[in-house]
């Protein structure tokens, strides 16, 4: 009897002091949370929905933080304004003139990149470019990165690389058995342009390409990019950034990002780094050497003088196959459907340029870069304004406490510039939600993507942007323009309109149905 009183009081003890701990726990929060509510109060935050205790605005928001919510809540609370998520202080900004204060005018001060649970998984915690902090570091893998990889000499060595694997997607969709039914019932052009993609940017970092959609190695890559891509931009995990308590419950979903992330980096490193440094190894690589590097050549050369490290020179790759690889495609299909929605606009395309380089003469990145080609350059320009592919850039961040349009900025808030917005507001452009070149040809003529106007930033601008508009745009301007001289391009039997719905993510924008398009070549060419 003792015995069994002693255990009971025991239990109730343990019971008690785990009780009185957790007292603790929720007083220290409550303490906490008004010792921040006090300091809050001499601060005059941007104007925002009523935030509850610990949970900030999580219940009012939700997880999903796309563009066109964010751009509901500007209607509502204005072109800045403060969203409490748990933790973490979200400050979206939606006017041209508080964009041009964080990206240019504050560049410095707003100048960090947020960090989340997944992405310091595929980031080794900011050892990259795209994703790391502002500072040293940052600086080092831009110059580094620059030279390489986003200069025009770039541009004018790729530019056969890009012809030719132009021409090879139009001689496929022409001749070869797997399109047959391209002229038809139509394909899913989307899967050849991906291979287009990987191959312009695979010759360009390692000299490699890929022969068809169905080689293996292919296979394995875009797979497990795509499922990198579907982890880090989903908005599964918000819950867990947000409220750290709650992160436990993302065990399962962070072990299978880190597996993501070991597998892409060891397929980097096996098959494309490693095998790069046993050709420049050999006497036939420094033969070859004589006619040029490739972009990775310029990486490992600074990895060997002590400049980056080997995971520095894997984020890299990384960063390519992500940042590089699939908002351009993004952007490709976007156009595409929007083509083939609009046949006259279309037309208008393939008229320009049978009148520009005349009928039969294809289109090269040179006729781009003259100027000559108006219409072209304004189909892409209203393709990146209306479909976005980062809507919402990515994120920034102010170190320290800041001032931003009238309000205090509390230090490690994450700001979100929305560019889409910017680019969609019916106060700043004339029926925005209509596709229309036209527009990039009168009124809006002096609007480019380039960040000299502050309505329209699809790579951004000032320090922390898109150094990949360099390729970007005239990439997407030969491939549009290609397809289009070569083919007349129409939605398949029985249907009307491609679907043109949306897929967001953390900070991306792209088609949610990949189109089936068909493809016939022109009868009078």
């Amino acid at each position: 009897m003792a015995s069994g009183e002693t255990t009971l009081g025991s239990t109730n003890t343990m019971f008690l002091d785990a009780l009185s701990i957790l007292e603790a726990l929720l007083a220290t929060i409550a303490v906490l949370w008004l010792v921040k509510q006090v300091t809050s109060s001499r601060l005059k935050p941007p104007p925002g929905p009523l935030a509850l205790p610990i949970l900030g605005n999580w219940l009012q928001v939700g997880d999903d933080l796309n563009h066109r919510n964010l751009s509901d809540l500007a209607k509502k609370y204005g072109d800045i304004f403060l969203l409490r998520m748990g933790q973490r202080n979200v400050v979206v900004v939606s006017s041209p003139e508080l964009a041009k204060e964080v990206l240019l005018t504050q560049g410095v001060e707003f100048g960090s990149r947020t960090r989340n649970v997944v992405f310091d998984i595929f980031t080794g915690k900011g050892q990259d470019m795209v994703f790391t902090v502002y500072g040293e570091h940052w600086r080092r893998m831009r110059r580094i990165m620059t030279v390489p990889f986003f200069t025009s000499k770039v541009v004018q060595q790729s530019r056969v690389a890009w012809e030719d694997e132009t021409d090879r997607v139009i001689a496929d969709l022409k001749t070869n058995p797997k399109y047959a039914a391209a002229s038809t019932t139509g394909v899913v052009l989307r899967q050849r342009l991906q291979l287009l993609m990987y191959n312009t940017m695979y010759r360009l970092m390692f000299d490699r390409r890929f022969e068809s959609e169905d080689d293996p190695l292919f296979v394995q890559l875009k797979a497990l990019n795509g499922e990198r891509s579907r982890l880090a931009q989903s908005f599964e995990y918000n819950y867990g950034d947000f409220i750290p308590v709650l992160r436990p419950l993302l065990r399962n979903y962070l072990k299978i990002c880190q597996d993501i992330k070991d597998r892409r980096l060891a397929l980097f490193k096996n098959h494309f780094l490693d095998e790069r440094k046993k050709l420049l190894d050999t006497k036939r690589s420094q033969t070859a050497a004589s006619t040029g590097k490739c972009a990775i050549d310029h990486i490992l050369d600074a990895q060997k003088n002590g400049k980056i490290n080997e995971d520095n020179v894997l984020y890299i790759v990384e960063n390519i196959n992500v940042a590089a690889i699939e908002t351009t495609l993004w952007s490709m299909e976007w156009g595409l459907a929007e083509l083939v929605n609009n046949p006259d606009i279309q037309q208008k395309v393939r008229e320009e340029l049978d009148h520009v380089l005349g009928k039969g003469t294809p289109l090269t990145e040179p006729d781009i870069q003259a100027g000559k080609l108006s219409y072209l350059a304004a189909v892409v320009k209203e393709t990146l304004r209306l479909h976005m592919a980062i809507p919402l850039l990515v994120p920034h961040m102010n170190l320290h406490q800041a001032r931003l349009g009238g309000y205090d900025i509390p230090a490690e808030s994450k700001v979100l510039v929305n560019a889409w917005y910017l680019a969609n507001n019916p106060a700043l452009w004339k029926d925005p939600e209509t596709f229309r070149p036209e527009r990039f040809l009168e009124g809006d003529k002096g609007a480019e993507p380039n960040g000299t106007d502050f309505r329209f930033l699809p790579f951004g601008v000032g320090r922390r942007s898109c150094p990949g508009i360099i390729l970007a745009l005239p990439l997407l301007n030969l491939v549009l323009g290609r397809l289009v001289q070569s083919f007349l391009l129409t939605c398949p039997p029985g249907v009307e309109k491609l679907d043109l719905s949306e897929k967001g993510g953390q900070f991306s924008l792209h088609i949610a149905a990949h189109s089936n398009i068909v493809v016939k070549p022109r009868p009078d060419m």
